[in-house]
């Protein structure tokens, strides 16, 4: 019957029946495969999975479960797969291409839904494609809540980000600069609050890429600290 167990949807990929009746699987497969879900909690990246135990026909419930969980400590250089260009807003400037999208709420890919109830924490994900360009520095040198998706003369504004990078909206709600996964990219933590806009507001911003070696005090990505009571 050892056929008959399951890791996700992946069968035993050898197994062997001892003298005594019992088993042993051996289950040899990557982390993509057989199902498995991936978070990342501060260091560590944690793959959760469940072994099964189905004898009976597909469809019925299996007799069995047993919660599956290996942790691995990720790499200074490891890179979560949504910050990979091809999702959100792009924009081409000077040669670089820009990105910006809303993260979902466990910061684990794009957001599917661009509506964020009032009071919600909304990860908002800026990045620059380095190519050629090793590395960059990205940096969100200025960000705005507008009443309206395009910026007119006359449009009814709320400033997030000024004074070329300080977080103006952490002395005012809570919100914060996340720690970098990379140099070429920066996730603004900002709760969701009306802006004295209405009910819907469009985030705007403007990035910046600069060689981590050229930059000066002009140059920055702060935010008011509670804990320190400073910028």
């Amino acid at each position: 019957m050892l056929h008959a167990f399951f890791l996700g949807n992946c069968k035993p990929s050898d197994f062997d029946v001892l003298p005594s009746g019992e088993g042993e699987l051996l289950f040899r497969y990557r982390f993509a495969e057989c199902k498995f879900t991936q978070q990342t909690k501060g260091k560590h990246i944690i793959f959760d999975n469940e072994l099964t135990f189905r004898p009976q026909q597909k469809g019925n419930p299996a007799i069995f479960v047993h919660p599956v969980q290996c942790v691995t400590k990720r790499s200074d250089s490891w890179v979560p797969q949504f910050l990979n260009p091809g999702a959100g807003t792009s924009e081409a400037c000077g040669g670089l291409l820009f990105h910006m999208a809303l993260l979902n709420a466990e910061l684990t890919g794009i957001s599917q839904n661009n509506l964020v109830p009032l009071g919600s924490f909304m990860p908002i994900l800026a990045s620059v494609d380095q190519e050629s360009h090793q590395p960059l520095l990205l940096l969100m040198e200025e960000c705005i809540a507008a009443a309206t998706p395009k910026l007119y003369a006359d449009s009814q504004v709320y400033p997030l980000i000024s004074n070329k990078g300080c977080l103006e909206e952490s002395k005012r709600g809570n919100a914060v600069f996340l720690p970098r996964y990379h140099s070429s990219s920066l996730i603004l933590y900002l709760q969701s609050v009306e802006f004295g806009l209405g009910q819907e507001a469009y985030i705007h911003c403007k990035l910046v890429a600069w060689d981590p070696d050229h930059i000066d005090k002009t140059k920055k990505a702060c935010y008011y600290s509670r804990e320190n009571e400073r910028v």
